[in-house]
């Protein structure tokens, strides 16, 4: 969960009441946050955020916002998200349409950066990129004192060998693959755009360079100090929606600190989502509509529909009485709302959860493990026994895993409607995908690798319903510089030998494995996997730069075989 540090006077501005630590650990309610530490001596406090789906909380400007809406019972309104025109122009050349293909930006003015306000700046761009941005595979931000900039700026992609300017933390100009190399952060994100032939590069109009996305800005312009008043804040990333909620959140956080925004203009090489041209910052307009019957449900008692508005207004949305209910509008900053159900939890956290009467259950039930969850477990103890580490993994994963990493293009998928995020756009159909991801996150620990999962999977099938069917499936990895076909055949064998299950294997061609080295699992006259060693495609696509060879196996037919 996001922990983040603010200083107590920070606090008190943004509030714009004093302090107290018992009332503020109370109102921490609202933003699902707990008051961890307070340092009488310096000031500093530290506040960990339980929810991992709203990155505007994961700064001090963000929680402030929240607390001053619930007082004042209803949020702030600015004006810079009404559509307007834009004075200044980033244009983005179609050589980063295949590398990372979105930006968006703004200016901040009128507030002077002083050292809690640069500490607040660099803080909330760590959290966000890191874990909203996926460790800036998603989303990465970028801040630069604005006064020297010539506009219009140029975002295209450049050849790694030939661009070339001093990063920060250097004092020479070096190449970008030399950055890559050579500084700490081209190590840790240049492998993000590594794959492709032109990496992004952010210049303005004298071809002063600015960043070096998602890796390093320049030393030139991309170090913002203490006494800069006039900033330019851009974001580039692989989704549009993502690129501009974060643009909407960094806006509201630097406005709520006094300062005038300034839109810019984004122009595309073709149509996007929001058109070719694109004026940021600019309101997603995401609108949700809940009945009372669902409200009824959910909550279990009922409630009035001016309860529902006054509650709502107060948690930073704008609401209004509906047909059979309420209808809100989702903040520009916010993009989390995917369902009736959010909007009725914020309803419940705005009017406190100690407001609901308690009901004792009505029923006394007995629970108890299915068969196959019995089975699943069984399953684990024997792979632990095998040498094998277990990793837990989400079901939600981004399409390219399943389809282009592991060469399986054009398959077909159960795919999430209302996608927050391209990483998670779709429910897995295998779990090997997963433990090649976090074999791809290993790479610097000791060999060999023994890693396995059993988690649920979702199979597309159109008699089922809602068009898919789940199963539990065993996946199993073992990546060293000897891994063979014959090495994990015998932990299979020794596997099935344990649940008293017979076992043959069969010859098979399969686009993730390599040819002649693939083979079926068959139990009975019944398929339940397969065995093999991984192409050097599928582990060149993973980033994975040793041998390795893996089984998936179906539980829901072993089980039953």
């Amino acid at each position: 969960m996001p922990t983040i540090t603010v200083h107590r006077k920070d606090l008190e501005t943004l509030l714009g009441i004093p302090f107290d630590a018992d009332e503020f650990e109370r109102l921490l309610e609202l933003v699902k946050g707990e008051l961890d530490d307070v340092d009488a001596a310096t000031g500093e406090m530290r506040v960990e955020l339980n929810d991992t789906n709203r990155p505007d909380l994961w700064c001090v400007e963000g929680i402030c916002r929240q607390l001053v809406a619930h007082r004042e019972g209803s949020g702030k309104g600015y004006d810079f998200f009404a559509p307007r025109t834009a004075e200044r122009q980033v244009i983005v050349d179609a050589s980063v349409s295949g590398v990372r293909p979105y930006i968006g930006a703004c200016i901040s003015r009128g507030v002077t950066v002083d050292d809690t306000l640069l500490t607040q700046l660099i803080q909330t761009q760590e959290k966000v990129c890191d874990v909203y941005g996926r460790k800036r595979r998603s989303i990465a931000i970028g801040i630069y004192d604005a006064s020297g900039l010539k506009f219009p700026l140029h975002y295209k992609g450049v050849s790694p060998s030939e661009a070339a300017f001093v990063p920060l933390g250097m004092d020479e100009p070096l190449t970008l693959s030399q950055i890559a190399e050579m500084h700490p952060k081209g190590q840790q994100y240049a492998p993000i755009v590594s794959r492709h032939a032109q990496w992004p590069l952010l210049v303005d109009d004298a071809d002063t360079v600015l960043s070096f996305p998602p890796v390093i800005n320049s030393r030139q312009v991309g170090e913002v100090q203490v006494g800069d008043s006039e900033l330019f804040i851009e974001v580039t990333g692989t989704d549009l929606r993502m690129v501009t909620m974060v643009i909407n959140l960094l806006a509201a956080n630097m406005a709520d600190r006094g300062a005038s925004i300034d839109p810019v203009e984004v122009v595309f090489p073709e149509e996007t989502p929001f058109g070719r041209t694109v004026v940021m910052p600019r309101h997603l307009e995401r609108v949700q509509a809940v009945t009372l019957p669902a409200f009824r449900r959910v909550l279990g008692e009922d409630v009035s529909v001016e309860e529902l508005v006054k509650a709502l207004t107060a948690y930073g949305y704008q609401a209004r009485t509906a047909a059979s209910g309420v209808e809100v509008t989702v903040p520009p900053y916010r993009d989390d709302i995917l369902h009736p159900v959010d909007v009725i939890e914020d309803f419940a956290i705005s009017r406190g959860y100690d407001a609901f009467a308690a009901e004792l259950p009505a029923e006394f039930t007995v629970g108890g493990l299915l068969p196959l969850e019995k089975y699943s477990d069984r399953v684990r103890e024997q792979m632990v026994g095998l040498g094998f580490q277990e990793v837990l993994s989400n079901i939600l994963v981004g399409r390219e895993e399943l389809t282009d990493h592991m060469e399986l293009h054009g398959a077909k998928l159960v795919s999430v409607s209302n996608v927050m995020t391209a990483s998670y756009s779709v429910l897995r159909n295998a779990v090997l995908p997963s433990l090649l991801k976090m074999e791809q996150q290993s790479g610097r620990a000791f060999y060999p690798h023994a890693l396995f999962e059993v988690g649920e999977v979702a199979i597309p099938q159109a008699d089922a319903p809602m068009g898919s069917e789940t199963r539990v499936q065993l996946a199993a990895l073992l990546a060293h510089a000897e891994a063979n076909f014959s090495e994990l055949t015998a932990k299979l064998e020794m596997l099935f030998f344990y649940l008293n299950t017979e076992y043959r294997l069969e010859g098979v061609d399969h686009a993730s494995y390599i040819p002649g080295r693939a083979g079926r699992i068959v139990v009975g006259r019944e398929s339940v996997g397969i065995i093999g060693e991984l192409s050097p495609e599928v582990l060149e696509n993973w980033g994975i730069t040793v041998p390795a060879v893996a089984f998936e196996i179906d539980l829901n037919a072993l089980s039953a075989a």
